[in-house]
């Protein structure tokens, strides 16, 4: 019996030819030996190198006692100017909402403090310019010091030439507070041109120390630089543009049931009906409007505006929290409606805008809290959260149409003032009348 021999492994060209053997031949079969490839023929992967991430080389000793207060000074400079920071901010924008259309840049920063804190998740994100409100409003607020004397000034030399128009005194008065506002303005000016801080403007020697930045070089460009910026980190033309489209979201959502409302107010039944389903259209929209005006100004399109359904998901998801960020918007405009019973003058306008703007943006702030949670979580809440924050919603709505409703009666601008929702839409009347 003949045995299967291993094939050969030399190539086929060098094969020897076939022969025929006897049956009983016995062939030896030839092992493969395997090979061991050298080591340095073997693939290596090189390690993976980790960055530490670096550390001071001299961590802070808390346990140093002048250290300690040196931090602890620092910290609280560091929330005084936040706080004025804020406080400034807030007149800002009250003098901003008292002008007629220049209010929805007021409207526009109210609604990106909210959405920047949906996008983000962070509260500090809502607070947007703080820091840079603080340096203008410490210019502002210093300037309006140190002028205090011009004016007094000013008050005894218009009393002198009341007195005596042609006489000494009145000339010397007039002299003095020329020298007076020469001295202020570039005493204000110099201030200014340094950086416009605190110790710029009680220091007397603003002319040396600009006249020293001057010579160095390079002043002018660095100056013009920082303003630029200044102005350009502002984005006047991006907070109009959001606050323009806001307000367009909102009138558009309310102005039909708004009308239908201030047409029930004529001596006609078929108008009282026509009244009456307004109220109830007005109801039933009211809990969408905050919500979409904040989905547009979250993801800066206007088509979100309208994306009702999208609200109905978010409310899913954060039930609780949408309920109550609706119901602090409808409280906290209610009193306001008592600032529009009479007329305020234009001169001091700004007052009541302070407490317009400062009740609403409380309210923004929370529904844009509202749509950071919902954002968080991909799977609605449970049955019963979802539904007890639709038991706020409904009756919420209801009382703050009727006081809406009664609004006409007491208001300065009676039947008008159905249409001036500062809940919704700019923060005061668009007009004043």
């Amino acid at each position: 019996m003949s045995r299967r021999t291993a094939p050969t492994p030399f190539p086929a060209a060098q094969q020897a030819p076939f022969e025929f053997l006897p049956d009983d031949a016995i062939i030896p079969v030839a092992r493969m030996i395997p090979t061991v490839l050298p080591v340095h023929d073997i693939p290596t992967v090189d390690p993976i190198v980790t960055v530490e991430p670096v550390r001071s080389s001299q961590p802070l000793d808390f346990s140093d006692p002048a250290l300690l207060f040196v931090r602890l000074l620092q910290g609280f400079g560091n929330f005084v100017e936040w706080c004025f920071g804020f406080a400034a901010l807030m007149v800002g924008l009250a003098f901003l909402a008292a002008i007629p259309v220049v209010q929805f840049l007021t409207l526009g920063y109210l609604l990106e403090a909210g959405g920047r804190l949906a996008r983000t998740r962070k509260f500090s994100e809502a607070f947007i310019g703080i820091r840079v409100a603080a340096r203008l409003g410490g210019i502002a607020g210093a300037c309006w010091l140190f002028l205090l004397p011009v004016r007094l000034l000013a008050d005894y030399t218009y009393t002198a030439s009341i007195v005596d128009p042609g006489g000494t005194q009145t000339q010397v008065w007039r002299a003095g507070l020329f020298t007076l506002i020469v001295l202020t303005g570039l005493h204000l000016g110099m201030a200014i041109a340094l950086g416009g801080k605190l110790r710029h403007f009680i220091s007397p020697l603003n002319g040396v120390w600009l006249l020293l930045r001057i010579l160095r070089g390079g002043y002018y460009a660095k100056a013009r630089d920082a303003v630029w910026d200044t102005v350009i980190g502002l984005r006047l033309p991006y907070y109009f543009w959001l606050g323009l489209r806001g307000f367009a979201v909102g009138a558009i959502w309310i102005v039909l049931p708004v009308s239908m409302i201030a047409l029930g107010r004529i001596d006609n039944p078929a108008m009282k009906i026509i009244g009456f389903i307004g109220g109830g259209m007005l109801i039933a929209i009211l809990p969408y409007v905050p919500f979409l005006q904040m989905r547009m100004a979250e993801l800066n399109r206007f088509a979100e505006g309208f994306n009702w359904l999208e609200v109905r998901r978010t409310f899913r998801r954060s039930p609780w929290l949408h309920a109550f960020a609706f119901v602090i918007t409808l409280l906290f405009a209610v009193p306001l409606y008592l600032l529009k019973i009479e007329a305020v003058p234009s001169e001091a306008a700004w007052l009541p805008s302070l407490l317009f703007v400062s009740f609403i943006f409380p309210s923004k702030i929370l529904t844009g809290w509202a749509l950071a949670r919902a954002n968080r979580r991909t799977e609605p809440r449970h049955f019963f959260f979802r539904w007890t924050g639709r038991l706020v919603f409904w009756p919420a709505a209801a009382a703050y149409v009727v006081v809406v409703f009664f609004t006409q009666f007491t208001s300065w601008n009676g039947v008008w003032s159905l249409f001036e929702q500062h809940a919704f839409l700019v923060p005061v009347p668009l007009f004043k009348t």
